[in-house]
């Protein structure tokens, strides 16, 4: 055999051992390549050999001692028993992670060990050559050059999209500090994000370019939510929505701040909701419910599950008006664990904050972000979740924390990477095994924890998981609600308004809380919390007796339901209440008999009762 055959014989057994390795570890199989196709993946493949052997000429140097010392340490963590936890009524033995209390003591000697051979290494972990070069690495091996030319001979812009990818260093090391591809679609993200940033200039910088590159990682398959629509065209739409939204002053305040390396970005946008829903739910909150978007971040948003989503077995939909989605029915009658994480999701995510589904064994809860760190609600803290964002929950509270600091996480990616080159295993059971660069590249995510002094702010309701009734004692705020507010106005026509904060006693209670609209002005809701009807008492004066239409201003969001109103003490009137689907509306006028002077209107609502947002009522005479 010639020389040359010789080595391109040698060159396609190490691709091959390569791509074998890849496949085994869960990747998808190869697919068939055209003639133009091949090439590529020929191309790619080279390009993958020749960075694995320029970063294996990387490694540095470390002391055989420390090193040893630290494999031994994090292999002990295989010899912690477990324990056994009580988590939604059912036992469950805890072998690895913080939710261990014996094997989270144990793992600060690994720690300690860790940081020995990270302070020989100082000067590695700085390199940003090396960076990139290791980055472009593990992006063609998440990748892999198969299903890179896969894409690429699909037409010269596919392949042009490889091409930007691949001959930008700066865009490779975000796209991997961001986490990389989902499914290791990388041709898919390149298209979303080059149509995200033709649909708008702003996208290419600052927070918005961030924003716009990690929602194109993380969603592509070749839809998004819409069935019937390309991927990059509903994550376009979506963005628009957003970014309109923002500078409507509709998003979250902290929405251009998430912090870190941006990869939080990922989750502002729903994983299965549709815009029309997204708008629905920002209505509600900004409408129905203003008090839950000012809330501390635990609560803020989803809080609307507490208060309008009851935790009910066995709710039958059939009979719903057909044109409602699932998310609107959701609020007719509630639901059990689903439906609630559902609407706590959706609550974050019509804002822009990052949230997330986290299972545990036999529920469904809610993961998302607030300043502090992640936060599980309406179910058990990450120790005892599923797997969250195809992560292990606790890897993934884990990653949260250490993408909060950019410079230290790029030293958790220079070890992962040069692991990965190395063709060592990944971590498992929570840094109790795996290579050794991998591993160091764990425990220096939670060595930048420690440093940075990142807490787990732990679970948000657990007690409310599969409960209406909270053991923790709720504080009850009362407001100084300015005069001009409690005004009652006669208008030209004899029209008196009622403003709702007009009441003989306007403080908050278990059902009623006042709060400022979205306007500015001031409302009321009247809600499902609390074993006892409340009362609003107004006194009226009337300036000519006679009949009177009396309609309220409201906002609702279920269905067929009723206030009573007394008046003048003997008279008892049933007031409809319309479903208004969040917006604001007034009820069909109903007949009061009044005396001219002083008139006592008395409003409450029946039991069962659903929420019932008003800002203000009125008498038009009828004569």
């Amino acid at each position: 055999m010639k020389k040359h055959g010789i080595i391109k014989s040698a060159w396609i057994m190490t691709i091959l051992a390569i791509s074998t390795s890849v496949f085994a570890a869960g990747k998808p199989a190869p697919v068939s390549l055209s003639p133009e196709g091949t090439k590529l993946e020929a191309h790619y493949s080279k390009m993958l050999v020749d960075l694995q052997k320029e970063i294996t000429r990387l490694e540095p140097k470390v002391d055989e001692k420390k090193k040893a010392e630290f494999t031994k340490q994090f292999g002990a963590l295989g010899n912690v028993p477990p324990v056994t936890k009580i988590v939604m009524g059912k036992e469950v033995a805890v072998k690895h992670g913080p939710g261990n209390p014996a094997f989270a003591e144990k793992q600060k000697e690994v720690l300690t060990a860790a940081r020995v051979v990270m302070k020989d290494i100082d000067a590695f972990l700085g390199g940003e050559k090396e960076l990139a070069i290791m980055a472009k690495f593990a992006l063609l091996t998440h990748a892999t050059p198969n299903r890179l030319a896969e894409f690429a001979q699909q037409g010269e812009a596919e392949k042009a999209l490889i091409e930007k990818l691949l001959n930008d260093d700066k865009l490779v090391v975000q796209v991997m500090t961001l986490g990389g591809a989902s499914g290791g679609n990388y041709g898919q993200a390149m298209r979303n994000y080059t149509a995200i940033q033709k649909a708008t200039e702003r996208s290419r910088e600052g927070f918005f370019q961030v924003w716009a590159l990690a929602a194109s990682l993380q969603y592509t398959s070749e839809t998004y939510v819409y069935p019937d629509v390309p991927a990059a065209e509903s994550l376009v739409k979506y963005y628009l929505n957003y970014l309109k939204a923002y500078d409507d002053g509709i998003l979250d305040p902290v929405f251009s701040e998430l912090g870190g390396t941006g990869w939080n970005y990922r989750f502002v946008f729903p994983d299965s909701y549709t815009l029309e829903d997204i708008e629905w739910i920002r209505k509600v909150l900004r409408n129905y419910r203003p008090d839950h978007t000012r809330l501390e971040y635990r609560w803020r948003y989803c809080r609307i599950v507490r208060s309008d989503i009851p935790y009910t077995n066995s709710v039958d939909r059939s009979g719903m008006p057909a044109e409602l989605s699932n998310i609107q029915k959701y609020f007719l009658k509630g639901g059990i664990c689903g439906p609630r994480a559902f609407v706590g999701q959706i609550s974050g995510y019509a804002f822009g904050i990052p949230s997330r589904r986290a299972p545990s064994p036999g529920h469904g809860a809610m993961a998302h972000w607030t300043p502090d760190g992640w936060t599980t609600v309406l179910g058990p803290h990450f120790y005892f979740c599923k797997n969250i964002n195809g992560m292990p929950a606790m890897d993934f509270l884990l990653e949260s924390q250490a993408q909060q600091d950019p410079k230290g996480f790029k030293q958790v990616l220079m070890c992962e990477w040069l692991g990965k080159a190395l063709a060592e295993d990944a971590p498992r059971n929570y840094g109790s095994s795996g290579g050794f660069w991998r591993t160091l590249g764990f425990y220096k995510r939670q060595a930048i924890v420690e440093d940075q002094k990142i807490e787990d702010i732990g679970t948000t309701g657990e007690e409310l998981a599969e409960s209406n009734v909270s053991s923790e004692k709720e504080e009850i705020e009362q407001l100084e609600i300015p005069e001009k507010f409690r005004k009652i106005t006669v208008a030209e026509d004899g029209t008196i308004t009622i403003p709702v904060a007009a009441c003989r006693s306007p403080k908050n209670g278990e059902k009623i809380r006042f709060m400022e609209s979205i306007d500015g002005g001031m409302q009321v809701h009247y809600g499902l919390q609390g074993q006892r009807p409340e009362l609003l008492s107004y006194t009226v004066d009337i300036p000519k007796a006679g009949k009177y239409g009396f309609t309220a201003h409201v906002c609702t969001v279920t269905v067929e339901r009723q206030f009573l109103l007394r008046v003048n003490r003997r008279t008892l009137v049933d007031v409809d209440i319309p479903y208004t689907k969040a917006d604001w509306m007034d009820t069909e006028p109903v007949e009061l008999e009044l005396k001219e002077g002083r008139n006592r209107i008395s409003y409450t609502q029946k039991a069962p009762n659903k929420g019932l947002s008003i800002k203000y009522f009125k008498l038009k005479p009828m004569e």
